[in-house]
């Protein structure tokens, strides 16, 4: 982490901020035009759920770099956005895309985050709900701070035997070992996966007309297999923590042949599936 908190974080998110205020973020702020490019195929359809209109008071949630924010007040004149993410770096970035847009960023863990009482028309979130350590608080939070009869669209990841980009990454850094996965509900890309799981956490938590539409996009990752292994190389070093430098070697000629396998014409794309899952505040 960057510099002691300044602002409330809950504890079973104290892993998420020394991620994601720390190098990881430092990295996806380097990286945030390939980050916002890779899952671009999405992009259109978060936008069209959301569907911002110009008197619309929007809250993105693990707001990364800002796009997601950025392009709902673009799309609707007259709309109010806040991006809430625990990076500095990823902030710093989002700030510098937004200006002069109606568009505010701040630093929050949006779990504990003193928003407002009904202060939201629209909630939305691209791949960040995900990461929080207590779901049911963090969307009880949201709804408090959204208005009777707001919306929310989010995007999230469904199942790794679903999702050939991270299964195949996995498998060309795996090295013969054995890679845990974190439970079922536990923060982390899956943790939103199972709709039998999300509709009654999303319920409790005070969000009703609950629906999830199964989108598939190619994602890009990277304009070749030689850039595309680099960048994923630092995106993914977690997973080759204790090894050697031979089979970091390894790893690298394996994801290369990987990437090199799946270039197209518009850089290298494997396959990815997500929910997108829409909701109402309760009345």
């Amino acid at each position: 982490m960057s510099k002691a908190a300044t602002f409330d974080v809950d504890p079973s998110n104290s892993r998420q901020l020394r991620d994601w205020d720390g190098e990881h973020g430092n990295y996806w702020a380097e990286y945030a035009d390939f980050y916002d490019r890779s899952p671009a195929g999405y992009h259109p359809a978060l936008l069209a759920a959301a569907d911002a209109g110009p008197a619309d008071r929007i809250l993105d949630v693990g707001c990364g770099s800002g796009r997601l924010a950025i392009d709902l007040v673009r799309g609707a004149p007259g709309a109010r956005a806040l991006g809430v993410d625990l990076s500095t770096a990823q902030l710093n970035v989002a700030r510098r895309r937004a200006a002069g847009l109606a568009v505010e960023f701040i630093q929050a863990d949006a779990q504990v985050h003193d928003f407002g009482a009904a202060a939201y028309d629209l909630m939305v979130s691209r791949t960040g709900t995900m990461f929080f350590g207590d779901a049911e608080a963090a969307f009880a939070n949201l709804a408090t701070a959204t208005k009777p009869g707001g919306r929310l669209a989010i995007l999230v990841w469904r199942g790794l035997a679903e999702n050939e980009w991270l299964r195949e990454i996995f498998e060309a850094l795996r090295l013969g070992r054995d890679l845990p996965m974190p439970p079922p509900g536990a923060p982390g890309p899956f943790a939103q996966s199972d709709p039998a799981m999300v509709e009654p956490l999303l319920a409790a938590a005070g969000w009703s007309d609950v629906a999830f539409e199964a989108l598939d996009h190619s994602l890009w990752l990277g304009p070749d297999a030689d850039q595309g292994t680099r960048w994923q190389l630092g995106q993914s070093a977690w997973l080759l923590a204790g090894t050697d430098d031979a089979q970091r070697a390894t790893a690298a000629a394996n994801l290369r042949a990987l990437f090199a396998a799946h270039q197209t014409p518009d850089g290298v794309r494997l396959s990815s599936a997500a929910w997108l899952v829409t909701a109402r505040r309760a009345d």
